[in-house]
């Protein structure tokens, strides 16, 4: 499957490449998506490896180009991009503090940077570029760590913190690293420019990105796998599709009293002489 998905993933992206500046996300292109994201769980007992990138671009497809109706080919690909680099801790915590702690990158950090002279990163272009990443990935992936009060979360953050703090600041940067002769010579001034524009849009994308498929599940699609596995067991008996379903069970939490069908204990059968009728224990 590793192959053949991300080569599927790569003839969307190439569809959106073409028609870039129009949004052609019809039906077809749609059950596409659709179909690809259903795979994951199709075997839900098998663990599969798949290019990260192939699924941090197929999932920005979905919620940006599919349920947004993005027309902005460059900034689908940098998104997924983003995503693949965030996978190594370093990038959301580039700096090494007492004690080899990794620590976050905050504005104060960057306006330090542009008071003394830059030490660890190579320019203002670079910097300013990585905090607007910071920012996007933060207040897009993990809400919920804006939302705690108390002590110190999961990401090393201050509490409570300003999810607005973020959003504002990583538009200014992006806008800064926009304006930057570097960003003529590599050809991302239009890309960042419409990162700081629309900043709150991407946000949001990657907010739904992160709930549904990331931090949770599509209780949607779990539940359609769930019942049609039980049909299919209905319909040939095999007890795979029956176990199936109980493992889709599990994760939308069913209550086994309510679906006792489902959780009922399996039937099995002995051999015996010809022409007697199955013996159930």
């Amino acid at each position: 499957m590793t192959t053949a998905f991300a080569q599927r993933v790569e003839e969307l992206k190439l569809q959106v490449r073409r028609h870039d500046g129009r949004n052609v996300a019809d039906y077809a292109f749609r059950r596409q998506v659709d179909d690809l994201i259903s795979s994951f769980y199709d075997d839900i007992g098998i663990v599969l490896q798949v290019p990260l990138r192939s699924v941090f671009d197929l999932l920005v497809i979905k919620v940006l180009y599919v349920e947004r109706g993005s027309r902005d080919a460059a900034v689908i690909d940098y998104l997924g991009d983003m995503l693949t680099r965030y996978l190594y801790t370093r990038e959301l915590f580039p700096f090494v503090g007492p004690g080899g702690r990794r620590q976050p990158f905050y504005f104060s950090d960057l306006l330090e940077e542009m008071q003394r002279g830059f030490t660890r990163f190579q320019n203002l272009f670079e910097a300013a570029r990585r905090y607007g990443d910071n920012a996007l990935f933060l207040t897009g992936l993990f809400p919920q760590s804006f939302r705690r009060r108390r002590g110190g979360g999961r990401l090393g953050l201050p509490r409570p913190v300003d999810p607005s703090y973020f959003i504002s600041t990583g538009k200014a940067c992006y806008r800064m690293a926009a304006e930057h002769e570097l960003a003529e010579a590599t050809q991302m001034r239009p890309i960042l420019y419409r990162l700081s524009r629309h900043f709150e849009l991407y946000m949001d994308a990657l907010n739904d990105l992160s709930d549904r498929y990331i931090m949770g599940l599509d209780m949607n699609l779990i539940a359609d796998k769930m019942l049609d596995n039980f049909n299919r067991y209905r319909e040939t008996g095999d007890e795979r599709y029956l176990e199936n379903a109980r493992r889709y069970a599990a994760l939308l939490r069913l209550d086994e009293a309510r679906f006792p069908a489902l959780f009922r204990k399996a039937r099995g059968y002995v051999i015996r002489d010809p022409g007697a009728g199955p013996s159930i224990w």
